[in-house]
């Protein structure tokens, strides 16, 4: 069941927003080639306790996981979906990265993420960046009071498809707050009318998981041992992400400057 929020615990979650955007940012204008990925997380670190915050994935461990995540910024590069480990692998021209990262602010969790292409990446890999995107998008603006959160996967998962890339339909959004990851589980497919109805209070982790090849081929992921989710046919993936609220006035996107 979903933990609704009041006006003010949006407005806390807000401030944490804002300051997980702006660490995002200054880590988007980092990630160049020859850089390595964990130079990132001594960034992040540092961006971190500047902002007065906690970082919400350090030493956290998700329920498909065997061990708590040891750094405070996931760092997944091209077939790499999530939970990619900040590392010696030194970015290279053509590579996509995909940046998620959750913050502890006064108590309350927000979650975001984004994708980076480093120069001259090709021209499919930068529509596959701006499908997932959009698809994000679309998802927020179907996140109305009265809605269902089967319209926000229908909405994904046809614009994904439309476009001849696929949903990874394993991994999903969540509900944040409290916890950062409570109730409901946020799909990227479904149908419309379908599921739990949207209230005003609820907040929701919306993040579209996309992979470069077409379904059914490019749904599946394979969990490494470092517990990374990769595409199983080794095609490109994209991420993004946002912690919605949702409000009378409909949806407000928590996680932006």
């Amino acid at each position: 069941m979903a933990i609704l929020k009041t006006s003010a615990e949006i407005e806390l979650m807000a401030e944490g927003g804002r300051r997980l955007a702006k660490i995002l940012a200054t880590l988007k204008n980092e990630v160049k080639p020859g850089l390595r990925t964990r130079t990132l997380e001594e960034i992040t670190l540092k961006l971190i306790r500047e902002t007065k915050a906690e970082p919400a994935f350090l030493n956290y461990q998700p329920t498909a996981s065997s061990k708590p995540y040891p750094a405070a910024l996931c760092v997944s590069v091209n077939d790499t979906v999530v939970h990619g480990l900040p590392s010696n692998y030194v970015l290279k021209e053509g590579d996509l990265v995909k940046l998620d990262l959750g913050l502890k602010y006064k108590g309350f969790y927000v979650d975001a993420a984004l994708t980076v292409g480093l120069e001259k990446i090709s021209e499919k890999a930068r529509r596959l960046l701006q499908v997932t995107e959009r698809a994000l998008e679309l998802a927020v603006s179907r996140s109305y009071p009265g809605k269902r959160l089967g319209d926000i996967g229908q909405v994904i998962q046809n614009f994904v498809e439309r476009n001849k890339f696929s949903i990874i339909k394993t991994l999903t959004g969540h509900g944040v707050g409290r916890s950062l990851h409570e109730e409901p589980t946020v799909l990227n497919f479904g149908s419309m009318g379908s599921g739990a109805k949207l209230e005003v209070g609820m907040v929701l982790a919306i993040e579209p998981m996309v992979s470069m090849s077409p379904p059914p081929k490019g749904e599946k992921v394979l969990q490494r041992e470092d517990d990374s989710f990769v595409t199983r046919d080794g095609s490109l993936s994209a991420h993004f992400e946002h912690t919605v609220a949702i409000t009378e006035a409909g949806p407000r996107i928590l996680t932006k400057i």
